[in-house]
């Protein structure tokens, strides 16, 4: 399936959100791309790609909670996205999780569900990890 409908998943196993995002792909039947960003890390090209599919700035992925985003100075109105950016490459952490690139779209599932949108078929039934049934 992934040759007629590429999926990848910008991942962090740590992330509840992003387990149950991966694990809903996978349940409908898919074999994503998994790349593990908090290792892998980001280069400016990509978060820039990224973005511009998305049609959003980078303090919209921005993820605060347990990153060093507000003692950069990042959480500051004054930031400026270059700022934010530099800080991506630079603390991967920072880019929240999960973001999903499909051929229906890009974008951070969050909710976890989000990700429904972006695939072409849907699981037949899907419990998150915390025992919360989706409604599909």
């Amino acid at each position: 399936m992934t040759d007629t409908f590429p999926i990848t998943i910008y991942h962090n196993p740590k992330c509840g959100t992003s387990r149950n995002a991966l694990a809903m792909i996978e349940a409908a039947g898919y074999a994503p791309t998994v790349v593990e960003y908090v290792k892998a890390g980001w280069t400016r090209p990509r978060l820039d790609r990224i973005l511009t599919d998305m049609g959003t700035g980078p303090r919209e992925i921005m993820r605060t909670k347990g990153t060093p985003a507000e003692e950069l100075g990042l959480t500051d109105p004054g930031a400026s996205d270059e700022a934010i950016l530099g800080a991506m490459v630079e603390h991967p952490i920072l880019v929240n999780r999960p973001i999903v690139v499909s051929p229906k779209g890009t974008r951070l599932c969050r909710p976890s569900e989000a990700v429904l949108d972006l695939l072409e078929h849907r699981p037949e039934s899907f419990t998150k990890e915390d025992g919360e049934v989706v409604k599909l």
